[in-house]
């Protein structure tokens, strides 16, 4: 399987992203990376790299590079030769199977719509999030790309949510919830009040509103919002799990016994840190185009690059894409 790597984008590239893909070719024998981004850059990075499996892991020159400031919709229509848009295009000729991209979120999202396309009936795509909960993974969405939503919006990311837990996550009928200011039917706006009604009468296994609160506790499996509340929770939850693991560390220089106690918590503590650390589930998918397309974190090292190539992979074989057309034809028949 070949996959495009926007080589240029996020915080680390291209060093990391390069390592990433090195990584998830080491992993996956049946994988096969094309780096798209500044071949100047590029290759001594690869001539340094000696695990590098050299058949399966390509460069594939682009001049330019989308910034992380720059407006996304006009990046990606005038920057036609950026790493990002060239591997965009290259889902959408059908040469790769799918992209993995840690750069402008909404050049993403761009790209996702203008480049590759929409799924027909898909008004807009949303990013989902698979969040390490108490008992179980609990799937977000939208996390950022559709800011401002309509109730048909929230609708659809509850389909497309479904169809992701149940194909990806393996749960057989995932409990679908959306996020609310209550529990109560009277809470929530008009908009949520509307997604409400439309999920009621869907053949999704709906359970009506959950809180803020309910999230950690893996109170439902698939919990829909508006990308602004999505990404607020998403980046407060990263915001919170790094505080805490930066306060438990001050404690631990100013206090003696805890120091001697420590000696019998770092292997719990490590547990702890890989089971909520996002760099296990990497890639965040823009679910709702024609193409697996799924976003790293700005901040991703290798481990988080590899891993959301494994995701990109999982989509494809699963043919997560084609999966949700069928889901939405059965709602809409």
């Amino acid at each position: 399987m070949l996959l495009a790597v926007d080589a240029m984008g996020g915080d680390n590239a291209p060093l990391e992203i390069c390592r990433g893909a090195i990584q998830a070719c080491n992993k996956h024998t049946g994988l096969a990376v094309v780096l798209v981004g500044n071949i100047n850059e590029l290759d001594p990075i690869l001539e340094k790299e000696a695990s590098v499996p050299r058949d399966r892991v390509h460069v594939l020159h682009a001049e330019e590079s989308i910034a992380m400031d720059e407006h996304p919709t006009i990046a990606i229509r005038k920057k036609r030769r950026s790493s990002l848009r060239i591997a965009m295009e290259m889902v959408r000729s059908g040469e790769a199977k799918g992209l993995v991209s840690a750069g402008n979120t909404g050049a993403i999202v761009a790209g996702g719509v203008l480049v590759v396309g929409r799924i027909h009936g898909i008004d807009r795509p949303g990013f989902g999030v698979a969040l390490p909960t108490l008992h179980k993974p609990t799937f977000l969405l939208d996390v950022g790309a559709t800011v401002r939503s309509k109730p048909i919006n929230l609708y659809q990311f509850a389909l497309m949510g479904n169809v992701y837990m149940k194909t990806m996550l393996g749960v057989k009928t995932p409990k679908v919830a959306l996020l609310s200011n209550g529990s109560e039917e009277i809470k929530g706006d008009d908009v949520v009040a509307e997604a409400r009604e439309l999920l009621s009468r869907s053949t999704l296994n709906f359970s009506g509103y959950v809180e803020g609160d309910d999230i950690p506790y893996s109170r439902a499996d698939v919990i829909v919002c508006d990308g602004f509340s999505g990404n607020m929770v998403l980046k407060f939850a990263e915001g919170l799990m790094h505080a805490v693991y930066e306060i438990v560390e001050e404690e631990l220089h100013h206090r003696l016994f805890a120091k001697m106690g420590m000696l019998f918590m770092i292997p719990m503590m490590k547990t702890l840190w890989r089971r909520f650390n996002y760099e296990r589930y990497g890639g965040t998918p823009l679910l709702g185009v024609n193409g697996a397309v799924v976003k790293a974190h700005g901040r991703s090292k290798a481990a988080a690059i590899a891993s959301a190539l494994s995701v990109t992979m999982d989509f494809v074989e699963k043919n997560g894409v084609a999966l949700i057309r069928e889901e939405l034809g059965q709602e809409n028949s």
